[in-house]
């Protein structure tokens, strides 16, 4: 029997998030890190690259959603929902804004937490990746 293993070459993507939409550009993180942009592309492979996002901080949002979308989560307590609006998400840590948009995004499968470990965010521009 021959054993036949796919190399996959992963590169890194940069993404500046200064000015840009969160939603629009989430969809292009999604994009890469599952691969689809690629000739190469198979929905049941993991062929995806990195994607390095830097100045989160700067990230913009349309309309009124800083102040109507809101983020829950619960503890499994009763009285244990807690709520946070996006601004307020955005002052403590923005990198998980840009990091739950993209999870998000990403097929409901078991490539999804694998596809997501690629996802790099940064709050300024320096990091230490080599882009290319």
């Amino acid at each position: 029997m021959k054993k036949s293993k796919n190399i996959i070459n992963r590169k890194y993507n940069l993404f500046n998030a200064e000015d840009e939409v969160l939603g629009r550009m989430s969809t292009r993180i999604a994009t890469v890190l599952r691969g689809k942009n690629k000739i190469s592309f198979m929905p049941n492979i993991d062929g995806g690259d990195f994607a390095v996002v830097i100045n989160s901080d700067k990230i913009k949002t349309t309309g009124k959603k800083t102040d109507d979308k809101i983020y829950h989560r619960f503890s499994g307590y009763p009285g244990g929902l807690t709520s946070v609006p996006l601004g307020k998400q955005m002052e403590k840590d923005s990198r998980e804004v840009i990091k739950k948009a993209v999870y998000r995004m990403l097929p409901k499968n078991k490539l999804r937490d694998r596809m997501i470990t690629r996802l790099l965010v940064y709050k300024d521009d320096k990091h230490d990746h080599k882009i290319g």
